[in-house]
């Protein structure tokens, strides 16, 4: 129930926590009725999977998919579509800490994980310990994470770095859930994770722990 408060900004009804295979049957059971467009947003937010939502929305009624809601969601699937494994990464180019411009391109030639975070997040904070860990052992091997927060308040992202000891860079534009890299990406959850190899191509996406210090070994070899 944790992680679920924080897809509750863009998913106002179904507040109880349903299986996957619960919120697929409740997408398919009412294909005329516009909000199952947010029943269908819910599943797989953390890890959303293109064709399978894409599969689905097609099944719904045309008057739901044209709707305006319909519509935003197309704009989801595109950004998702765009930011496939094998895609390259879309630029990202935002303000570090310094408040100067930083760009995803400047790690060009290296292994890049891109996390979105916030430090109101709090299933994010649990994870920054585990990421400390995985930058420490890989750092040296052509490998660097760029930090995306989805924070509004400078004061708030700062604290969290340093509290967290978040060595690595960091940009962000302060607009919380409107951060343009996230909706770039198709996050509407978070903590997400995109992996990008040293040619800007998408290797991986929503690693975290072993699973992620795994596919590191994988590549740098």
């Amino acid at each position: 129930m944790k992680k679920l408060l924080f897809i509750l900004a863009f998913v106002p009804t179904l507040l109880f926590a349903q299986t996957k295979e619960e919120l697929i049957a409740t997408v398919k059971a009412n294909p005329k009725d516009v909000q199952t467009l947010q029943t269908l947003q819910r599943i797989g937010v953390y890890d959303p999977d293109y064709k399978e939502l894409q599969g689905l929305f097609k099944k719904l009624d045309k008057k739901v998919r044209k709707s305006n809601s319909g519509k935003l969601f197309e704009r989801y699937l595109d950004a998702l579509k765009n930011t496939q494994v094998g895609k390259k990464a879309p630029s990202i180019t935002q303000l570090n800490l310094a408040g100067e411009p930083y760009a995803l391109s400047d790690l060009k030639g290296k292994y890049v994980l891109v996390d979105f975070w916030a430090s109101w997040c709090p299933p994010c904070r649990e994870e920054n310990p585990r990421l400390v860990k995985t930058y420490a052992e890989f750092k040296d091997k052509n490998f660097e994470i760029l930090g995306v927060s989805f924070d509004k308040e400078f004061a708030n992202w700062d604290k969290a770095i340093k509290d967290d000891k978040l060595t690595w860079k960091h940009v962000s534009d302060l607009q919380g859930w409107n951060n343009s890299a996230g909706q770039t990406y198709g996050v509407k959850a978070i903590p997400q994770n995109i992996l990008i190899d040293p040619n800007g191509i998408i290797i991986a996406k929503n690693l975290h722990g072993d699973a992620l210090n795994a596919k590191l070994r994988e590549v740098l070899k």
